[in-house]
């Protein structure tokens, strides 16, 4: 093969063009298997982990959501049917705030007691023989905020649910960025100069019948550490993720961790409920200067609906000791994810020592022939180092690349 591009020898070997691409190929190939078997068991780690805390999230949003109805159903049995329905509408709305809807939690905790105020209004302040009718009812649910019914609770309730909410959301956004920036750098693209450089490292040896021979250490780290000089431009901004994660895992227990605030709402409603059962006559006069007195229709307040289900008894057993598990399960997560903070500045380093080069000292490939060992000087990480490779050549940053430095920035000052 006279023709050869890459594996050109003094001698004829037994490659032709059409082999030499079938082995680039191949070279590139085997490189991408090698970088994703390096990432498999931390891809696992962080996407399982978002998967379980998703999960624990969204049976705390139920278990919350069944303690808040079960109030109504023990304490105010006829207006639970009524608020039964405000209570679902919030916590649907807990839950898409948590899973990454751009809602405000200031907003849905007001429209929450705004939306029960016509219902204590008409079964506890000012109970009558008959229904407020829905106008009536409109009315109250605007004066809410001016009449201050509940006192300072949905403040309480504003300030708690933001705090915790907010963190928790971070933290599920925190992970999904983690799995994205690992399919990221698990699926680069390679220049044609890290190409063919692959190509000599890996396939060209075979022209000439070595098919046993593997590159020397150096020879191999000044080529991967060209191919991945971009993927440790990573690094820094990954040592920060995983920072910022852990503070955020510290701040996320106690009182203001979600399960707390979530499983304590019910015990807030408690409370804005007996606040205005207390103030109730002068919350009457107050509504009637605003409202008017109360328009009424015929009653049709069902009984409670809701039922003690088998479900709920599961729930309760998961809440005694959630708090524990979601604290412990954070901080295991957080302490196996710092075995990874160097994964990136050492990535080249973990692939030839794991899979591609010999130790020193073995008899080992360096591009052209079987050596003794490797003479040429051995580079640094990352983009900088790479002017002096004599290995690969490399021009400018990945663009890919970029754009993921910029979500881990953007995730660590969120």
């Amino acid at each position: 093969g006279a023709d050869l591009q890459v594996c050109t020898s003094k001698n004829s070997t037994c490659c032709t063009k059409k082999m030499e691409e079938r082995y680039q190929t191949a070279a590139k190939q085997d490189i991408q298997q090698v970088l994703q078997t390096s990432s498999a068991t931390l891809k696992f780690l962080i996407s399982r982990n978002a998967a379980a805390f998703q999960e624990t999230f969204e049976m705390l949003i139920r278990l919350a959501e069944n303690y808040t109805s079960t109030l109504f159903c023990n304490a105010y049995r006829n207006m639970a049917a009524e608020a039964t329905v405000h209570v679902q509408e919030f916590f649907t709305d807990v839950g898409l705030f948590l899973f990454g809807t751009d809602a405000s939690t200031e907003e849905f905790v007001n429209r929450f007691f705004d939306t029960l105020f016509p219902v204590v209004y008409n079964h506890v302040i000012n109970p009558g023989p008959t229904d407020i009718s829905l106008e009536y009812a409109e009315c109250l649910r605007a004066a809410r905020r001016d009449i201050r019914p509940f006192g300072n609770i949905p403040k309480k309730a504003t300030g708690e649910m933001g705090r915790s909410l907010l963190s928790s959301r971070t933290f599920l956004q925190a992970l999904n960025v983690g799995v994205e920036v690992i399919n990221t750098t698990d699926h680069l693209h390679f220049s044609r100069d890290c190409s063919r450089a692959l190509l000599r490292m890996q396939y060209c040896p075979h022209c000439q019948g070595l098919t046993l021979s593997k590159p020397c250490m150096g020879y191999c780290l000044n080529i991967i550490r060209g191919c991945l000089a971009d993927v440790a431009e990573v690094d820094l901004h990954w040592q920060g993720y995983i920072q910022a994660l852990q503070e955020l895992s510290g701040a996320l227990s106690g009182a203001h961790g979600i399960e707390h605030v979530l499983l304590n709402f019910h015990s807030l409603v408690h409370d804005a409920l007996l606040q205005a059962r207390i103030n109730g006559p002068e919350l009457s006069e107050q509504v009637n200067k605003i409202c008017g007195p109360p328009v009424r229709k015929p009653k049709q307040s069902p009984g409670c609906s809701f039922g003690q289900s088998k479900d709920n008894e599961g729930l309760k057993m998961f809440s005694r000791d959630s708090e524990q598990t979601l604290a412990n399960r954070r901080k295991e997560f957080i302490s196996h994810l710092q075995l990874y903070r160097a994964f990136y500045g050492g990535l080249a380093d973990q692939l030839c020592g794991n899979e591609l080069a010999v130790a020193d000292g073995l008899p080992c490939w360096n591009g052209e022939d079987v050596v003794r060992s490797y003479t040429h000087r051995v580079v640094g990480s990352g983009i900088k180092a790479q002017s002096a490779n004599p290995e690969v050549k490399v021009k400018g940053t990945d663009p890919v690349i970029s754009q993921i430095i910029d979500k881990l920035k953007h995730v660590i000052q969120v």
